[in-house]
């Protein structure tokens, strides 16, 4: 069975929800010397997509958004170490990461963590539905440190909340002192430019690239 055949079989596994088979071909993907940044990349994050644009056509309901989420995490739980030793950074910075206000999906989020914190980087995750002020109240916490914010929203109402965290940055004084890297469905790079922010990427192991790249600015 090619590697392309494995990646395929456990992202439908992940996409029907099917917790045990995921953990299966995730482990099967291992053997085949397929790489942890890989077995996400090419696999668990397009299953995580097509779950994501079934939710959003109403194809499927929460139940099976938050089977389908524990099978991630199921399969992560089994990648975290292999990605530890693929790990290519080291001491890369602190990132403070969180999902903007108003929104609460964060499988997209806690992957991103994920992948930074396999890159060397030592993770604050402030969670979902994170206001401006708490995000201030962090970064002035770490002021004279390698700061990187990386913020996700999957909806168009509170991506708008990433130019008010941009405009926070500034009104408070922090924003010379991090680096800001912006994620998420609606995201993109003319919007990124437009609000005065650093970076956005497709998937959590391009983030993981990016960020890397920005820390070394």
């Amino acid at each position: 069975m090619s590697n392309k055949e494995i990646l395929d079989k456990l992202k439908n596994a992940l996409v029907n929800q099917d917790i045990n088979g995921t953990v299966e071909k995730t482990k099967e993907a291992l053997a085949a010397g397929i790489s942890a940044n890989d077995i996400i990349n090419d696999s668990l994050a397009l299953g995580m997509r097509v779950i994501g644009d079934k939710f959003e056509a109403a194809e499927i309901y929460l139940p099976q958004i938050m089977m389908s989420a524990k099978a991630m995490n199921n399969a992560m739980e089994i990648l975290r170490p292999e990605m530890e030793k693929e790990q290519i950074g080291e001491g890369s910075g602190i990132a403070i990461t969180f999902v903007q206000e108003g929104d609460i999906h964060d499988i997209g989020h806690r992957l991103v963590s994920t992948m930074l914190g396999a890159n060397g980087f030592q993770i604050v995750d402030l969670g979902v539905d994170v206001p401006n002020e708490k995000i201030m109240d962090e970064v002035k916490k770490v002021k004279g440190k390698k700061v990187l914010l990386a913020g996700s929203a999957l909806m168009t109402t509170s991506m708008m909340s990433q130019k008010d965290t941009i405009v926070a940055l500034k009104e408070e004084g922090l924003r010379d002192d991090v680096k800001v890297m912006f994620g998420g469905a609606p995201v993109s790079q003319a919007w990124v430019d437009e609000i005065g922010a650093d970076a956005t990427a497709e998937n959590a192991a391009e983030a993981a690239k990016v960020a890397l790249d920005l820390m070394r600015k």
